[in-house]
């Protein structure tokens, strides 16, 4: 079942390279407590009919996917209807006539809808903030 989960989640990331706004949003679950956390500005969206609004957006927009690739995972759990796959991920994006890459951690919650079908409950991506607190990361490089 997790190789059902991580290809699925492949096939997503190809729908939004290719910009095909209906297999993109056939991804999700489609309920008005859907709920995502963006790479972009804003912080979250909630609900479907929201979530098919900003990818209606996204691909109507001068921004351009040319790759999608998990650098750390995908790690996969699934217990019975519900399971989730995480990592990290790193897009390589064009805009503008100018192409860079930006890593980010994702996590994706899949549920399966009434069909038997892994859909997207919840989708979290995000990049480290720097230095939040001012005190640099707590990690100890050595034991005491």
């Amino acid at each position: 079942m997790k190789d059902t989960l991580i290809q699925q989640n492949k096939d997503f990331f190809q729908a939004i390279i290719d910009k095909r706004v209906e297999d993109i949003c056939n991804k999700y679950i489609q309920s008005p407590d859907t709920y995502v956390f963006v790479e972009g500005p804003r912080y979250a969206t909630l609900g479907y009919p929201a979530i098919a609004k900003g990818w209606q957006d996204f691909c109507a927009s001068g921004l351009s996917l040319k790759s999608i690739e998990w650098v750390e995972g995908a790690f996969a759990e699934v217990d019975v209807n519900m399971g989730y796959i995480s990592g990290q991920i790193v897009l390589t994006v064009e805009v503008k006539d100018r192409a860079f890459s930006v890593q980010f951690r994702a996590t994706f919650v899949m549920l399966k809808d009434s069909d038997g079908a892994w859909k997207i409950k919840h989708e979290h991506v995000s990049a480290p903030m720097p230095d939040p607190y001012g005190i640099g990361d707590w990690l100890r490089t050595t034991t005491t």
